[in-house]
């Protein structure tokens, strides 16, 4: 059974992360804490009591595809349905068109708890949301008043369409074509894979947004245009009409998520609008994938806590050996250590994905660019960090679990085939490092190095209450900068990319250490906080620094074995 973390993320909000701040904003001034509390705990009940119940089903009932209908996990439709009916998928979209308003901060930990109940079924709100977020900032004003109402509601879902077979991270190589019709819409015609929910027989209408290039455009990124490509034409009530030329081809066999339905799509000159301006799409698409970067950071997140609570209630349960106390295997010190771990890791990511959320909503509610360049360097760790903690926590899990976790019933091996997926998409965590330590560091490192000011700030109020746990935080940081300044420095962007992964790495275990001391301040003598903070302050932030030094190598003898030397 799943409960939801109320208590750490209220917590979090209110002692780590700094969201009075954004309840202190005109824009943000009915979401306190009061109303923060009543959302989360509104949304917990919904996963706790209609989402996690159906996980284990989308597993073992995977969306299928007949006679070109999407057939989705059994329960899946009426669970949709209630959470569309809360208002959850509006929850921070505009208020014009019926949606809450309200900060990216809950969102994200609403989003959270909604991947540990069930991830499958989460990803279907998170893409609509992201959609949401993209039409408001680039959509013309027909196009959100016509979808944006719709798509807020839940009533029609929302998709992203970058990937094709020859075009993976490399979005520049696609091939999919947009031809003027001469009325103002454009027909578009290609193929597209790993188009996550991309139909379901109980949405009445799904709209995709797509990436393709208008004739004689030029090539790479710069020549793709963005198209609102919807599987009905709407007719002149704003209502489903006729059907799109576009069809699900296929659904994937995959790892795990079974219950989301991944498509390869086909479109055949379907009917498509165009959203912002002409070979302007990845910069309104960006707009979508940010979004998305950071959800499913918090998606690695909610894996890591469904996993560390299926494995707490098994270590309490097991007996096994000779061990203290209760007899269970709770009691044994690696257990021990290895759930120390995964509550560590959890928190800490946790506090990452929040504290990127705040900055994002301080950006938003204030125009201050400085909040804006911090959630630019927010974002890929907390999307590489909080979805590798996942996988590492997930298999942690199954480790505690023992032969029992290899097991399938057991559930403890779904969290690990669901989560892994969080790693790769939405960029995987190798671009997003690369992203950290080129586009991110593009201002001389100027928003990293405001960051680590207030680290190291924050560790120096507490050397004479905290003296071990804010000496290492200190340290760590100083030790950040220095490598920070290194790559900075760096006119190759091999030396920057080749150590770009153990940078970001070392990043978020400092910026993990900085959250947990602010808890262990905020906290009791005795409390778990503080257990947590010592445990991750002495035990996993002394990691950075074979992390930075790895990083500090840049390329050198990366290449040094040649491309045939590989071969067996």
């Amino acid at each position: 059974m799943y409960t939801a973390p109320l208590k750490d993320l209220q917590f979090l909000l209110e002692n780590v992360v700094g969201y009075q701040a954004v309840s202190a904003t005109e824009r943000y001034s009915e979401a306190d804490a009061s109303v923060a509390e009543a959302i989360l705990s509104e949304a917990g009940k919904l996963c706790e009591g209609v989402m996690a119940p159906l996980r284990r089903e989308g597993d073992l009932t995977p969306a299928r595809l007949e006679n070109g209908v999407v057939r989705t996990s059994p329960g899946f439709d009426t669970a949709y349905a209630e959470i569309a009916a809360g208002g959850w998928v509006g929850i921070s979209a505009d208020p014009e068109y019926g949606g809450m308003g309200l900060p990216q901060t809950l969102t994200t930990a609403v989003n959270e708890m909604m991947s540990s109940s069930n991830l499958a079924l989460q990803l279907l709100p998170l893409l609509s949301m992201g959609q949401i977020e993209a039409l408001e900032a680039h959509g013309d004003d027909a196009i959100k008043s016509l979808y944006l109402p719709k798509l807020t509601s839940g009533e029609w879902s929302g998709t992203m369409n970058l990937t094709e077979p020859q075009a993976g991270s490399d979005v520049g190589a696609l091939r999919t074509k947009a031809e003027p019709s001469g009325d103002g819409t454009y027909r578009i015609t290609g193929q597209k894979i790993y188009i996550t929910w991309g139909d379901a027989e109980f949405l009445s209408n799904v709209c995709h947004l797509v990436l393709a290039r208008l004739p004689d455009a030029a090539p790479g990124t710069k020549g793709i245009s963005l198209f609102l490509v919807p599987k009905y034409l709407p007719d002149a009530d704003g209502n489903p009409g006729d059907p799109n030329n576009l069809r699900v081809v296929s659904l994937e066999h995959k790892m795990g998520i079974h219950g989301s339905p991944t498509a390869v799509m086909e479109y055949s000159g379907a009917t498509g609008w165009m959203v912002g301006p002409e070979n302007g799409g990845m910069a309104a698409m960006f707009t979508m994938m940010n979004n998305a970067r950071l959800g499913v950071g918090a998606q690695g997140v909610g894996i890591a806590e469904g996993a560390l609570q299926a494995a707490i209630a098994y270590a309490k349960d097991r007996k096994q050996g000779k061990a203290g106390g209760t007899g269970t295997i709770i009691e044994h010190a690696d257990v021990r250590r290895m759930l120390m771990t995964m509550k560590a890791e959890t928190q800490a990511a946790r506090a990452i994905a929040l504290a990127c959320a705040v900055a994002i909503d301080m950006g938003n509610a204030t125009g201050d660019a400085a909040w804006k360049a911090r959630a630019g360097v927010l974002t890929p760790i907390a999307k590489a960090f909080g979805t590798d903690v996942g996988s590492a926590v997930a298999d942690m899990g199954v480790q505690i679990h023992g032969g029992m976790g290899f097991i399938e019933e057991t559930g403890a091996a779904q969290f690990l085939r669901d989560g892994r997926i969080t790693s790769i998409y939405e960029g995987t965590n190798g671009i997003q490092a690369m992203d950290l330590v080129a586009r991110k560091l593009a201002d001389q490192g100027d928003a990293a190095f405001r960051l680590l000011d207030e680290i190291e700030t924050e560790a120096e109020k507490h050397r004479t209450e905290m003296p071990e746990l804010a000496k290492a935080v200190w340290s760590a940081a100083e030790s950040l900068r220095e490598t920070t300044e290194w790559l900075v420095a760096q006119p190759d962007f091999d030396a920057r990319f080749a150590g770009a992964v153990p940078y970001l790495r070392a990043f978020a275990r400092v910026l993990g250490a900085h959250f947990h001391l602010k808890a262990a301040v905020a906290s009791e003598a005795g409390s778990t906080d503080r257990a947590l903070a010592r445990f991750y302050i002495d035990r996993l932030l002394p990691e950075h620094t074979a992390l930075l030094a790895h990083a500090q190598r840049g390329s050198d003898g990366l290449f040094d074995i040649a491309v045939d030397d590989f071969a067996a």
